[in-house]
């Protein structure tokens, strides 16, 4: 699966408005999408093909309504790299304080060596 597609396809806010509401919904027929996102319904059927062209959606035709439901890889995948950054932002925040606490430590050091005339 590539992320870089995914997260393409998710990073205009229709589409992520169309994967919210699967998100939310489960599945969605396609006309359903108008109500949603404010726009006309060959603007929501661009969107879906480019959401399911990245593997994010897969769809179900039922008579004349096709239905919409979030592809479980992707939603893993996502999922995964959601997990990722957030332990990435948690190990850097965790050096952040460290290295906020030694910050705070150096100049005391300055004032102690120079008042002590070493520095």
């Amino acid at each position: 699966m590539d992320d870089v597609k995914i997260l393409q396809a998710l990073a205009e806010p229709t589409r992520l408005a169309i994967v919210q509401q699967l998100a939310s919904d489960g599945e969605v027929c396609a006309c359903d999408f108008t109500d949603c996102c404010g726009v006309s319904q060959p603007t929501v059927s661009h969107h879906l093909k480019v959401l399911r062209e990245a593997g994010v959606v897969s769809s179900e035709r039922r008579g004349t309504w096709i239905y919409y439901q979030l592809e479980p890889k992707a939603a893993a995948r996502l999922a995964n790299l959601g997990h990722l950054l957030s332990a990435g932002a948690q190990r850097t925040q965790a050096r952040g304080h460290e290295t906020h606490a030694r910050s705070k430590m150096r100049p005391v050091t300055e004032v102690t060596l120079r008042l002590r005339g070493l520095a």
